[in-house]
């Protein structure tokens, strides 16, 4: 069987638009596809050149290939389940600046690129203290930029501007490229007027991303290459659910008109309620069904959202209780949510409660704690996240019947949990933990609040997680 290469499947040949920094799963599953259906639908004609970020990568495997390699996207689309192949054709340009920094730098010249990507990890956009010249390949993502930029600025002059867009998982992550570079280029005594053209004539964008990328497919990849007729060392699996948020300057859609193209990118003014949204109903509806659902005997996400006592909670949680504490059209809302409940049914994922419980006690916080304060701010009480605090308590006491549950979390508070169960005192540990510096929340010191998970705690230990879950939902 041939290796895939573009002898055996031709691909267009595209003038080279898009420079993306970092070659790994989640871009290759997340942009190239994005970038391919604008090529497919006739709104860009354009490819993408990768550039690997770190003196260890894929570029070399992805070269070897002609860029091609199969996307795998499966899931629940409108309670169809997908199951989907697509050869990816968009990679045609392999650049290494370890080992070939001459040409990296070559690249910046060209006047067709309009579009710089990049998803670096969170480490990679931070300030190292590094001198940078055409000499020597920078150490740092920031580094190798800014002399991307000096580059093309040198070559090209003021008119070859870009749109730079960061997909790495850190807040405002345009805001905060940009200030590293302006401080790299300070620290390293270019020229105000450069400075002036990188800052403000280059358009820098704060996004948000979601889809969850398993990888490549290594328990299945070989009986998916007899069912592909090539060998594919580059294939990569993800989910077929998918969201792109940019915030920035205006005029990107019109460049990059994804929106017309059918996909799930938003162009906005304000990316904050998009990432409130994410953050408190996905992140924190996984956090709040951890201890009520393992503490019912169930172990895996799906089976927490088909249970039917379970379920319910989950649904009431979002659609009742965070909902309406997030700015957005409810009708975007609603649409979100369903697609999220969609996602925990994907019926090729097994997702393990337990490996969601990792350091529960910061992700309450974070994740659902400005929900409960924002419902009793305006006058009601948020039972399913306040059920899911004390369900929590519980959780932390180490046990479901007599199996052990092996507590991830900051020693501090396993020491604290610890203590605090050994000596079975239920009022005490309630506003013990509720009045913790951890939480500094005044709102989980009302009166009610420590009634209604005092009240809670004690119906998990006597009536078990299911019967209380009962009582509290009035089923």
């Amino acid at each position: 069987m041939e290796r895939l290469s573009r002898t055996i499947k031709p691909a267009p040949s595209r003038p080279i638009k898009v420079v993306q920094f970092g070659e790994g799963n989640f871009l290759r599953a997340f942009i190239e596809p994005f970038i391919q259906t604008l090529n497919e639908k006739g709104l860009f004609d354009g490819n993408v050149a990768v550039v690997q970020p770190m003196p260890f990568g894929r570029v070399k495997d992805l070269e070897e290939q002609d860029g091609l390699y199969t996307l795998i996207l499966e899931g629940l689309d409108q309670g169809e389940v997908i199951n989907q192949n697509r050869l990816i054709d968009v990679i045609s340009g392999f650049y290494d600046p370890f080992k070939d920094y001459e040409g990296y730098l070559n690249l910046a010249k060209d006047p067709n690129i309009t579009t710089i990507i990049s998803n670096t990890t969170e480490a990679g956009i931070q300030f190292l203290e590094e001198k940078v010249s055409t000499k020597i390949t920078p150490t740092s993502f920031p580094g190798k930029l800014l002399m991307f930029l000096k580059t093309r600025y040198d070559v090209l002059g003021q008119k070859a501007s870009l749109d730079i867009i960061p997909c790495e998982l850190i807040d405002y992550n345009g805001k905060t490229l940009r200030s590293v570079l302006i401080e790299l280029a300070n620290y390293n005594g270019f020229d105000q007027a450069f400075i002036n053209w990188m800052s403000e004539s280059n358009r820098y964008y704060n996004t948000l991303v979601d889809r969850i990328v398993p990888g490549f497919p290594r328990e299945n990849h070989s009986a998916l290459e007899e069912k592909f007729g090539y060998l594919d060392h580059s294939m990569v699996k993800g989910e077929i659910f998918h969201l792109w948020v940019i915030e920035g300057p205006k005029g990107l859609n019109e460049r990059l008109p994804f929106d017309q193209a059918g996909l799930n990118v938003y162009f906005v003014d304000d990316f904050k309620p998009y990432k409130e949204r994410k953050v408190k109903i996905l992140n924190g509806s996984h956090t709040a069904m951890v201890p009520v659902a393992y503490l019912s005997g169930i172990d895996t996400v799906k089976e927490s959202v088909n249970d039917p006592l379970v379920g319910k909670f989950i649904r009431s949680y979002i659609f009742d209780e965070v909902i309406p504490t997030i700015n957005l059209p409810k009708e975007d809302m609603d649409k979100f949510a369903n697609s999220v409940l969609e996602r925990y049914l994907n019926p090729f994922v097994r997702h393990e409660l337990m490996s969601i419980a990792l350091n529960s006690m910061s992700k309450y916080k974070s994740r659902i704690l400005p929900t409960v304060e924002e419902t009793l701010e305006k006058g009601s009480m948020p039972k399913c996240a306040l059920f899911s605090l004390a369900s929590l308590l519980v959780f932390y006491r180490g046990k479901r019947n007599d199996e052990i549950i092996n507590i991830q979390d900051d020693q501090v508070f396993i020491d604290l949990f610890n203590d605090l169960w050994a000596i079975g005192d239920v009022t005490n540990l309630v506003k013990t933990v509720l009045s913790s510096k951890h939480f500094d929340s005044s709102w989980l010191m009302n009166e009610k609040v420590v009634h209604f998970v005092t009240s809670s705690v004690q119906d998990i230990l006597t009536l078990g997680m299911r019967e209380a879950l009962k009582k509290m939902m009035e089923v």
